[in-house]
């Protein structure tokens, strides 16, 4: 199949898909096998060598939705990020980070690089010419996230793509927020896409993993420390992740039109103090998401007035639950100082902007009418206790 020449749903349907020549069932088979013949065969398959059935087919489905020519799938997020970081970059080497970035890369950054003697600098905002400013003669490596974790700041793709070229650097994007569905990053000039595949891909709650993609030859860097570092998926966590992702345009569009909805409805309501959402027309970055996004994403967060307690507000919701992680069918929100972004210290949150009482909304699938309901008495229970 021509990926290239079919829409989004489906090649979430349909590309990678494993052919069951015999019972020509409508999913792929499931290969649950570690062992496989390394006599006369094309292919010597591991699993550590991300090349079993399931994972060669997924791959192929996530190089297509990210118009990449290959991909890889890995264990977390986590384990895509750090093993696309450290296949570019060695001792002496250094890495421009975004500043607005999401608290785990921030503080595997923070913590192992220097013991690898790798340097690195995070900019002074999102602005491409912040990137520019950080760049040092051994700079190899900018990295960056747009939508960002938690405060949804955007961050223009070609002009960073565009003064990394100019220097020869090597770009890297979590595209995690937007997901396939709402953003290209490879279209605008960005040469690696890392995925928590956990989010958006898998959608329910229920798998852990990462994916990364880019050329053929980038993607053989990667491979080769992957298969060193040992972050690869199990086959059945695969085949899991392959069935989510047939749904995942017809899920991430609902949840866009969710959390717009949500965004408007929270931006006019007198309890709320500030609404980041970059499908808002007041956002800060608005006409860049717009140019380069294809929809707006599920994610937003929402500071309430500073007289009601964010916590307690959480604990009040009926419906929506309060959760560590995001992007589900469900809709469910989580505090970033106290989960995603707790590693930070208080100071480089406050730099970030990352207040106390800020509360990040994975918007869900669910009736958009029956989330502001549950908003709002929320909202009423505990202004009647403050």
């Amino acid at each position: 199949m021509n990926s290239n020449k079919k829409g989004l749903n489906t090649i979430c349907t349909h590309v990678g898909e494993l052919e069951d020549k015999q019972h020509r069932g409508a999913i792929s088979p499931l290969y649950m096998s570690t062992s496989y013949a390394y006599e006369d065969v094309d292919v010597k398959r591991y699993p550590r060598y991300f090349n079993t059935p399931n994972q060669e087919g997924l791959c192929k489905k996530v190089a297509a939705l990210e118009h990449a020519e290959a991909a890889l799938i890995f264990g977390s997020g986590m384990a895509a990020v750090s093993t696309s970081l450290m296949a570019f970059l060695k001792a002496g080497d250094h890495v421009v980070l975004q500043q607005t970035l999401y608290g785990g890369t921030y503080n595997l950054v923070n913590e192992e690089f220097s013991k690898y003697g790798i340097e690195y600098s995070f900019t002074e905002g999102w602005k491409a010419e912040a990137f520019e400013a950080q760049i040092k003669e051994n700079t190899k490596v900018i990295y960056i996230e747009t939508p960002s974790n938690p405060l949804l700041t955007i961050t223009d793709l070609k002009a960073v793509a565009t003064i990394a070229k100019k220097h020869g650097l090597v770009t890297m994007i979590d595209n995690t927020f937007a997901s396939p569905v709402n953003q290209n990053p490879i279209d605008f000039g960005i040469d690696i896409v890392i995925h928590s595949a956990t989010k958006y891909m898998g959608g329910h709650s229920d798998i852990c993993a990462g994916a990364v993609a880019s050329t053929t030859e980038n993607m053989e860097r990667i491979f080769h420390l992957a298969k060193n570092f040992g972050g690869s998926l199990s086959d059945y966590t695969v085949w899991l992740l392959e069935r989510s992702m047939k749904t995942m345009g017809i899920r991430v569009r609902a949840q866009n039109d969710n959390a717009l909805a949500m965004a408007y409805f929270l931006q006019e309501n007198k309890d709320i103090e500030k609404v980041y959402y970059p499908g808002l027309p007041t956002h800060e970055d608005h006409e860049i998401a717009k140019k380069q996004m294809k929809g707006f994403g599920g994610m937003l967060s929402f500071e309430l007035n500073s007289s009601l307690d964010a916590s307690l507000f959480q604990k009040s919701l009926k419906l929506i639950k309060s959760s560590m992680s995001l992007a589900g069918v469900e809709s469910t929100v989580i505090s970033p100082t106290k989960t995603s972004h707790a590693l930070m210290s208080t100071e480089v949150r406050e730099e970030q902007g990352i207040a106390d009482g800020l509360i990040r909304f994975s918007v869900g699938i669910e009736e958009p009418e029956d989330l502001i309901q549950d908003i709002r008495q929320a909202l009423e229970a505990i202004k009647k206790i403050a």
